[in-house]
């Protein structure tokens, strides 16, 4: 008979949005012992956002235990509870993805023979997952393996009391998924991964052109513009800079467009190796809107920016949607990272748009949020990538190197 694990999780916000944790645990369904723990701070995020998250590091912890076990989820949100399984239509798009994630692990136990069930329970019953995402939105990190004689561990990401920021934690790691494109859960491992066995991964903006200079979109398919010549200092001092950094064995790749392969093939010289050329690091194709600014856009198609940055599923005429861009930009990331391997370097000549899209992977944003992350011409945005999927920022839109 397969083994009965509960799984009780929570998440909260102060704000929703505001300074949000999650708390997990789980338990031996016959005798009621305490198996593992699991708490940490999300940053800035909603109060649904949190609550799947918590069920994510619950399913992630059991699956740790006994991954063929039968699993019964009990949580005070009737939402994720509805939700996951499958009663309620998932309608938010950050929602959409962490059920990705939390569904990934239940079809693996499925595939082993195992089950999971979903039950709302009051909160008063909840109330030590509940604990547990108050250390979490307090700034705490717990990871504790009671099953394991040497997988005890907690670790505080904050003095008690104190409210973890985004980015303020022990390990800032986020996860990228081998499903569709999502959102990565909240880190559920106090210590972070041996820096040795990641990847690294340099995202290069390419330099500017006229286009850019003039503030005049240009996408996939459009008049494809070449470097000015301010772009290709920028373009030279980039690939100077790479040179003085990397070591070791190095991969180049761009996208096919002329600025950033002329960026990329700028970088490849340097570096002493062939530039690889992927489509698939393309700009968006923005259709008929190539070649106007912002301003001949908003007069010609009024509101339709605005659509275009909070509906992933719009295109303009003759383009392509954001949801059409994550899936190719998330394939090529994927493609880049296993074509360096372990303890290797890829650096990938794009553009902002693919720039935005994989950092909102990593980071769990949307990508109506992305937007705030600055991306400069010529500019060095640097990420480590482990095996398992789990990801770091390092930096984020370098330019010292500039002209």
């Amino acid at each position: 008979m397969a083994r009965e694990l509960i799984v009780e999780a929570d998440g909260g916000s102060r704000g929703n949005p505001g300074v949000a944790g999650y708390g997990a645990l789980v338990r031996d369904a016959a005798s009621g012992q305490l198996l593992a723990e699991r708490a940490a701070p999300l940053g800035k995020a909603s109060n649904n956002v949190a609550e799947y998250s918590g069920l994510i590091a619950g399913l992630e912890a059991a699956e740790a235990i006994d991954p063929g076990a039968r699993v019964a989820v009990r949580m005070d949100s009737k939402l994720v509870v509805e939700q996951m399984a499958g009663r309620w239509k998932i309608k938010h798009e950050d929602m959409k993805r962490l059920a990705l994630e939390a569904n990934s692990f239940v079809r693996r136990r499925r595939e082993l023979g195992g089950d999971v069930t979903w039950t709302w329970i009051p909160r008063e019953i909840n109330k030590d997952a509940d604990k547990l995402s108050n250390d979490g939105m307090d700034g705490r990190r717990v990871v504790r393996d009671l099953w394991s004689p040497d997988g005890i561990d907690a670790a505080p990401a904050a003095e008690a009391g104190t409210p973890a920021a985004a980015g303020d934690t022990a390990d800032n790691t986020g996860t990228l998924f081998d499903t569709e494109p999502v959102a990565p859960q909240a880190p559920t491992t106090a210590r972070r991964p041996d820096a040795a066995t990641a990847t690294a991964v340099v995202l290069l903006r390419h330099g500017v052109t006229d286009f850019t200079v003039g503030q005049k979109l240009d996408g996939r398919g459009g008049a494809d513009p070449s470097l000015n010549a301010q772009g290709r200092r920028q373009a030279a001092a980039a690939a100077d800079e790479l040179a003085a950094r990397l070591t070791g064995a190095v991969h180049v790749v761009s996208s096919s467009l002329t600025r950033a392969r002329e960026t990329g093939e700028s970088a490849a010289r340097a570096l002493g190796v062939a530039l690889q050329v992927d489509a698939d690091w393309d700009e968006q194709d923005v259709g008929t809107w190539d070649g106007l600014t912002f301003a001949e856009i908003e007069a010609a198609h009024p509101g339709e920016l605005s659509q275009m940055r909070s509906d992933a599923d719009f295109r303009p005429d003759g383009g392509e949607s954001h949801t059409e861009l994550v899936a190719r930009v998330a394939t090529a990331f994927r493609r880049a990272v296993d074509a360096a391997g372990p303890g290797g370097t890829v650096v990938v000549a794009t553009h902002r748009k693919p720039l935005m899209v994989v950092l909102a992977l990593i980071l769990g944003i949307s990508g109506e949020t992305a937007w705030m992350l600055q991306a400069d011409p010529a500019s060095l945005t640097t990420l480590q990538v482990w095996a398992d999927g789990r990801a770091v920022v390092q930096n984020l839109n370098v330019t010292h190197h500039l002209p």
